[in-house]
């Protein structure tokens, strides 16, 4: 896949999750904010087994070998949607993405920097700073009481 394709994919992505939060706030309307998650994540994990049995080219076999934190992404993952769903509703769909896109953009700067979990160092710089300066004003733009 040339970068330019999973560059695509990925805004598209980005499109979809701001999706799910109004959807998921939606339900929890009706069976509540954890209820919800859960229902989203099981939904999600149904999905993921069918294609993941249909098409995926790993195996669940090598998840015993896994370290301990490597397994911790559906917790920082169910945080993560329970957090929206009670979020959207208060502060609106635009100023919670926003406010996310800044944090999401924080850390990855701060996990390239350090090269965390393995991945590729990449120095932090006084234009990576600016950019989420930057964005920090768009939030404060975006979000009306």
């Amino acid at each position: 896949m040339s970068n330019l394709v999973l560059l695509l994919a990925i805004f598209i992505a980005g499109a979809a999750a701001t999706v799910q939060p109004p959807i998921n706030a939606r339900l929890a309307e009706k069976i509540g904010i954890l209820q919800a998650a859960t229902v989203s994540f099981m939904v999600g994990t149904l999905v993921l087994l069918v294609v993941s049995f249909s098409i995926g080219r790993g195996s669940f076999r090598g998840l015993a070998q896994a370290d301990w934190w490597q397994l911790t992404g559906g917790l920082f993952g169910a945080f993560f949607v329970s957090l929206t769903i009670l979020a959207v509703p208060k502060l609106g769909t635009g100023t919670v993405m926003a406010a996310l896109i800044v944090a999401q953009l924080a850390a990855g700067l701060v996990f390239d920097h350090f090269g965390l979990f393995g991945m590729r160092q990449i120095p932090f710089d006084l234009s990576r700073f600016m950019g989420v300066v930057l964005l920090m004003f768009g939030v404060a733009m975006i979000y009306r009481k």
